[in-house]
């Protein structure tokens, strides 16, 4: 598994300190930044990672800045990307399970270093459980299917 990973200046450190575990975990890492705690626009960070999502070029993403809300957002209009802010385990573990969520976004200012960590650890190793939740991102694809054919 490949997983993409950027951040504005709020979550560089952070960052940084998921990158490790992911090394720690044999899991490949593609840092899209920054590397800076000066401060950026988050929306160009999300967007790098959110479309190699997208495209397919890579599994999946993880995205932090702030709180994570501006992240979410950011992610979450690209075609495909099933981003899910997780600040906690129980959501970390169902957006996987159920939703199959590609993208973690995390708060840097809201969540520990350590609980970060779990958070990423629970994220990577649970996998999709599919039967009735297959059904549902289908819908959600065909959604996204029928906005683009209108222009949205």
């Amino acid at each position: 598994m490949t997983i993409a990973i950027g951040c504005d200046h709020a979550g560089v450190e952070l960052k940084q300190q998921i990158i490790a575990l992911l090394k720690d975990l044999h899991i490949e890492c593609i840092d899209y930044g920054t590397d800076s705690t000066e401060s950026v626009d988050y929306p160009d960070f999300g967007e790098k990672v959110s479309e190699a999502v997208s495209s397919g070029k890579i599994q999946k993403g993880i995205l932090i800045c702030g709180t994570g809300i501006g992240m979410s957002i950011v992610a979450n209009k690209f075609p495909g990307v099933r981003a899910s802010l997780c600040n906690e385990l129980f959501t970390a573990k169902m957006s996987r399970l159920h939703n199959d969520a590609n993208i973690l976004v995390l708060g840097g200012r809201i969540v520990g270093r350590d609980l970060a960590k779990e958070i990423v650890k629970t994220w990577v190793s649970t996998p999709f459980e599919g039967e009735r939740h297959r059904r549902r991102l289908e819908k959600i694809s065909h959604i996204e299917d029928r906005l683009k054919k209108h222009g949205f």
